[in-house]
C-alpha cells in the first residue's frame, strides 16, 4: 500500500504590520562583518590595520623631473628664480623653485601623481631647501602662482592638462605660460573655480595680484616689474647698475676735485701776481699800505 503523499506547509509565518519598511539597523561597532556583501575594496577600507602594517607617507622624495627642453627653458627659469630671490632678499616667508617635483596625491605614493612646474612660488612657508615639495609635509598647500615654459612637446599640455589641473586640483590663484621661442605670454586668475583672463596693460603687461607685481615679456625674456613700473633687475644687472652710480658718482667727486684744483691754482697765481706787484711798487718807493 502506498503511503499517503504529504505536501509541505505553505503556512506564512506571522508578520507585524509594516516591518518589513523597515531598514535594517546598522552593525555594532563590534559586530562581525560578512565580507561577501561589501565590496572588496570597501571591506579592505573598514578592517584595522596592525599597526606594524602601516605605511606612513614618505617624507623625503626627491624631485623625478626630466631636464629643461633647451638652454633657452634653463635661462629662463633661472632668470625668474634670481630676479625674484634678489627682490625679496630681506624676505623669509616665501619658497620659490623651478622644475621641482610636487607630490600632490591622496595616496601619497611616489609615482602614482606628480607634476613639475617649470616655476612656482608658495607664500606663507619658510624657504628652507626641499628634496620636492610634498603635500602631505607642507600642510597642504599648493603655490600661489605657477609659471610653464611652453616647448613644442609640453604645449599641448601645458595648454589643457596642467591648467586643468592646477585649477581643479591645486586651485592655484594664478597661471602662467611663456614659450622662450616664440614669445607667447598668457596668464589666468582663479575665478569661481575656473582659470579667467588676465588683461594685459597697453605694454602687454600681466598684472601678478599673488607676487604684487607686473610679468611681460622684454628683450625676448619673462621679466619682472615693479608697481612703479620699473624692471626687476637681475643680480648682474643690479651689480652693473651699481658699479655705474658708483663710477658716477666718483666721476663728480673726481670732477669737483679738480675745480677745487684749478680754483686753487687761480687764488695762488692771484697771490703771486699781487705779490709781484708790490714787490714792484716798494721798489718804486711806494708804500702799498697807502694805496689801501
Amino acid at each position: 500500500m502506498t503511503p499517503p503523499t504529504t505536501t509541505p506547509s505553505t503556512t506564512t509565518p506571522p508578520t507585524t504590520p509594516g516591518i518589513d519598511k523597515l531598514k535594517p539597523l546598522s552593525p555594532a561597532p563590534n559586530a562581525k562583518l560578512e565580507k561577501a556583501h561589501l565590496a572588496e575594496e570597501e571591506w579592505e577600507r573598514i578592517q584595522p590595520l596592525p599597526e606594524h602594517n602601516i605605511v606612513w607617507p614618505p617624507n623625503d622624495l626627491y624631485s623625478d623631473e626630466p631636464p629643461l627642453e633647451s638652454t633657452l627653458h634653463l635661462q629662463q627659469m633661472m632668470l625668474l628664480l634670481a630676479c625674484l630671490r634678489r627682490l625679496w632678499k630681506d624676505r623669509q616667508d616665501y619658497f620659490a623653485a623651478g622644475n621641482l617635483t610636487i607630490y600632490y596625491s591622496q595616496r601619497q605614493r611616489k609615482n602614482e601623481k606628480f607634476r613639475g612646474p617649470d616655476f612656482f612660488v608658495v607664500l606663507n612657508t619658510q624657504p628652507h631647501p626641499r628634496k620636492s615639495w610634498m603635500l602631505w609635509e607642507e600642510d597642504g598647500q599648493y603655490p600661489n602662482i605657477i609659471v610653464e615654459l611652453l616647448s613644442d612637446s609640453t604645449a599641448k599640455v601645458d595648454r589643457t592638462v596642467k591648467k586643468r589641473l592646477y585649477a581643479e586640483t591645486f586651485r592655484t590663484p594664478e597661471y602662467f605660460w611663456y614659450d622662450p621661442a616664440s614669445q607667447e605670454f598668457q596668464g589666468f586668475e582663479l575665478l569661481r573655480g575656473d582659470y579667467q583672463p588676465i588683461a594685459p596693460t597697453s605694454d602687454g603687461w600681466l598684472w601678478s595680484e599673488q607676487l604684487q607685481l607686473f610679468l611681460g615679456v622684454y628683450n625676448k625674456q619673462l621679466r619682472y616689474f615693479t608697481a612703479d613700473k620699473e624692471i626687476v633687475p637681475t643680480p648682474e644687472e643690479a651689480e652693473a647698475a651699481e658699479q655705474q652710480r658708483a663710477d658716477a658718482a666718483q666721476q663728480r667727486a673726481d670732477a669737483a676735485q679738480e675745480r677745487a684744483y684749478a680754483a686753487q691754482e687761480r687764488a695762488d697765481a692771484a697771490q703771486e701776481r699781487a705779490n709781484k706787484l708790490a714787490e714792484k711798487l716798494k721798489a718804486l718807493g711806494v708804500d702799498v699800505n697807502d694805496l689801501s
